[in-house]
């Protein structure tokens, strides 16, 4: 089912998320073809949209949804930095679809996850990967790409790209 996804301005989007538990796997699994229909929805009225996370659509679980070559569903991740090297990016968002934020986001990491099996997972992410993963991530957390704008003056419209260096 597609869902609203939250906007910016949303106190809901600054709660934390709590842990999946194991007993919760029908609900986690509703949750993800509602993740699904929603991306799927926005990618269709913007053109763009790789991953979301659930607290996205008002669900405050540990889940990411991606799909890009192949649907992947990442629940309680855990994501580590192998080392210090960063890179700009213009981050947008889903749930600020008309806004780009420069930030600065870890060039290469690993994220640790459990699949609806519960199995445990690893994947080894690098540049718009990485970057992805560590903005949905940031979901998790009641984090958004706005809190981590390199300065007051690194947001703009999409329409004002070229302003914007990165």
């Amino acid at each position: 089912m597609i869902r609203e996804i939250l906007l910016l301005g949303n106190q809901q989007l600054y709660q934390k998320s709590s842990m999946i538990e194991i007993v919760e796997i029908d609900i986690i699994e509703k949750a993800i073809i509602d993740l699904h229909d929603t991306l799927m929805d926005f990618r269709s009225k913007y053109g763009a949209g790789r991953a979301i996370a659930a607290p996205q659509i008002g669900i405050f679980k540990r889940l990411i949804y991606m799909y890009i070559d192949k649907p992947v569903a990442f629940i309680n991740p855990i994501i580590k930095f192998e080392d210090d090297e960063l890179m700009e990016v213009l981050d947008d968002c889903m749930s600020f679809p008309e806004l780009l934020i420069k930030v600065k986001r870890h060039k290469r990491c690993t994220i640790e996850y459990k699949d609806m099996d519960f199995n445990e997972n690893v994947m080894k992410l690098e540049e718009d990967l990485s970057e992805l993963l560590q903005h949905e991530y940031d979901h998790l957390d009641g984090i958004l790409a706005t809190m981590r704008a390199i300065d007051d003056k690194s947001l703009c419209l999409k329409s004002q790209k070229g302003i914007l260096k990165g």
